[in-house]
């Protein structure tokens, strides 16, 4: 089977300082969706693992499914699709480490999809997703779309982090 794990803000839709909070605010990164249709006539089983966490104080459940929605009606819309959707179990208020957060996330993507995820590329665009997918053996793949341009010059990305522009290139990349 191929896997591949994507990152959602800064990856399918912009990134903002600001939660996304309303489907309206969803925008997709140009390309993005024409990608995850690529995979997915590819044959990858696409998975997004948000590191966004639901409550009533910044995204109740019922916004996040919204959002996810319109998410899943578009790349359907653009002749994709995206098999399951995973995001952080904790809330805003609960103290926890964002980094063991996504190991926990990514290590679940891996049980329910019956796989291991040595040579999964894992796309993000900020630093905590690159370590957490390298902490799990799977491939750290950076995008210069979102965060990814700030981060880029880090000292400490791993390294076997991949470097591309965008997730249309990441896509033209793996299906060559």
């Amino acid at each position: 089977m191929k896997l591949i794990i994507l990152d959602h803000d800064g990856v399918i839709n912009y990134d903002s300082n600001i939660i996304t909070k309303t489907p309206s605010e969803w925008r997709p990164i140009p390309g993005s969706l024409e990608a995850i249709a690529h995979l997915h006539q590819m044959g990858y089983r696409v998975v997004v693992a948000s590191n966004q966490s639901c409550d009533r104080k910044a995204l109740d459940m019922l916004v996040f499914n919204a959002i996810n929605d319109k998410m899943h009606k578009t790349v359907s819309r653009a002749g994709g699709c995206i098999d399951a959707v995973f995001f952080s179990p904790y809330t805003n208020v609960e103290k926890h480490d964002y980094h063991n957060s996504l190991i926990m996330m990514f290590e679940e993507i891996a049980q329910r999809f019956n796989t291991n995820l040595k040579d999964v590329p894992v796309v993000g665009d900020v630093l905590r997703y690159l370590k957490a997918a390298a902490s799990v053996g799977a491939v750290p793949t950076m995008v210069l779309t979102g965060k990814g341009k700030k981060i880029r010059a880090a000292r400490d990305l791993p390294k076997s982090t991949r470097v591309f522009a965008d997730l249309a290139a990441v896509v033209d990349a793996l299906t060559k």
